[in-house]
């Protein structure tokens, strides 16, 4: 399979309309493990103080259908939280590899003001790694994890903003770590549960992530023409994309994974294990990694403060494979989660660096390569100096905001 060529790959630049300069919002996604180290949420006494939304209409098995949806205490008592119209949200949605129902929380906002015609259209955050246990959800933190202002930015530039927390996070159940599909269903399923919550919300909606929300909004993509037809998705941005992390694998035998990459592929270990009894941790650990497991796999709680202390300690050997048949069973796992999966149902913009410490960018190369064999319309931007967080996002608010406005997109695929 090739990759894409350096001459295939743009930057995307800002634009100007007659006089009129467009003011474009700089979105700044966490993109690494932001894991919870203080102020965590006590969610049973944000639930009891939380009441209903009057306007969300509840009910029914449909994917997007709302269970619940109450206030934010803790949100709404930020200056951010004053301004906006918002709500906790548990849906129903999908399981990838199964297609059975899940329940999934989330958080969805409208702007202040009377929506323009049409409704308040819809940008749908996915977020990046914040760990794989149920406290480490976004919408039970006042904070929403480090994305409150950047979902007030989004509603002073006119969109309502849906934003799951995705399966397993935020709610009960096991959270499939990288598992790409799912969690974009899950983004998906959040527009509609937004729709439900409040008035005036238009079906037009782009999905925006980064490196594990990268993975969400790209897979959201291939999805949306058939998993949603109500809804009329105009594009998606996807930034330090994991699309396909199974080379992660080979890199773990070989004793190079990056620092950052072993603590992704300890959850990937340990999200995998909760869900498949045929992976056994003790496959994939040894010494020190084994002894401090449960302490590097922590997102919230005491065990985070740990973390920093006895990642130093870990020898590089420790977290790789016990033997071929492990490595290709964690493999298998990852290639069956890999993008792409189908044809996109609208344009992308995929933004990456050559310096990338938790993807490397010959992954992202060749998933972008099978996107175009599919006839994906990419536009794609490459910096090599730039790592996994630090990519242009003024240039990629740009692109989106064309999307809504209907304008022509360059793709950048052979």
């Amino acid at each position: 399979m090739g990759v894409v060529s350096p001459k295939r790959r743009r930057r995307v630049t800002a634009y100007v309309i007659g006089a009129v300069v467009v003011v474009v919002l700089a979105i700044a996604i966490p993109l690494g493990w932001s894991a919870v180290t203080s102020g965590q949420a006590n969610e049973g006494d944000q639930a009891a103080a939380a009441t209903p939304i009057a306007s969300a209409t509840l009910g029914g098995t449909a994917p997007g259908s709302l269970i619940s949806a109450t206030t934010m205490p803790d949100f709404d008592k930020t200056p951010n939280g004053r301004r906006l119209h918002s709500a906790r949200v548990v849906y129903v949605s999908t399981e990838g590899d199964t297609g059975q129902l899940t329940k999934v929380s989330g958080s969805v906002f409208t702007p202040p003001g009377p929506a323009p015609a049409g409704g308040w259209p819809v940008v749908a955050l996915a977020h990046g790694t914040l760990g794989i246990d149920n406290p480490c959800g976004p919408s039970l933190f006042g904070s929403l994890l480090g994305m409150a202002d950047q979902i007030s930015k989004l509603a002073d530039q006119g969109y309502a903003v849906a934003f799951a927390d995705y399966q397993g996070l935020g709610y009960d159940g096991v959270h499939p770590y990288l598992d790409a599909r799912t969690a974009g269903f899950n983004v998906i399923d959040s527009v509609r549960a937004l729709r439900h919550t409040f008035a005036d919300v238009s079906p037009r909606w782009a999905a925006f992530g980064g490196s594990q929300g990268g993975g969400a909004s790209w897979a959201a993509d291939e999805q949306a023409s058939t998993y949603a037809p109500d809804l009329n998705l105009v594009g998606a941005v996807s930034i330090s994309p994991a699309a396909d992390v199974s080379g992660i694998v080979d890199k773990a035998q070989a004793a190079t994974l990056t620092t950052d990459q072993r603590a992704i592929y300890e959850i990937i270990v340990e999200s995998l294990a909760r869900l498949h009894p045929d992976v056994n941790r003790d496959d994939y650990r040894r010494g020190d990694a084994a002894k401090y497991w449960d302490v590097l796999t922590a997102c919230s709680g005491p065990k985070v403060h740990e973390r920093s202390m006895v990642a130093g300690d870990v020898d590089p050997h420790d977290l790789a494979p016990a033997n071929a048949a492990a490595a290709d069973r964690l493999r298998n796992y990852l290639v069956k989660w890999a993008l792409p999966q189908r044809k996109l149902s609208a344009p992308m913009a995929v933004a990456y660096g050559g310096a990338d410490t938790y993807v490397d960018s010959q992954w992202v190369d060749r998933a972008i390569a099978r996107a175009c064999q599919l006839g994906d319309v990419l536009t794609i931007t490459f910096e090599p100096g730039k790592g996994h967080g630090d990519v242009d996002f003024n240039a990629l608010s740009t692109w989106m905001a064309d999307r809504f406005a209907g304008r022509p997109v360059t793709n950048d695929c052979p």
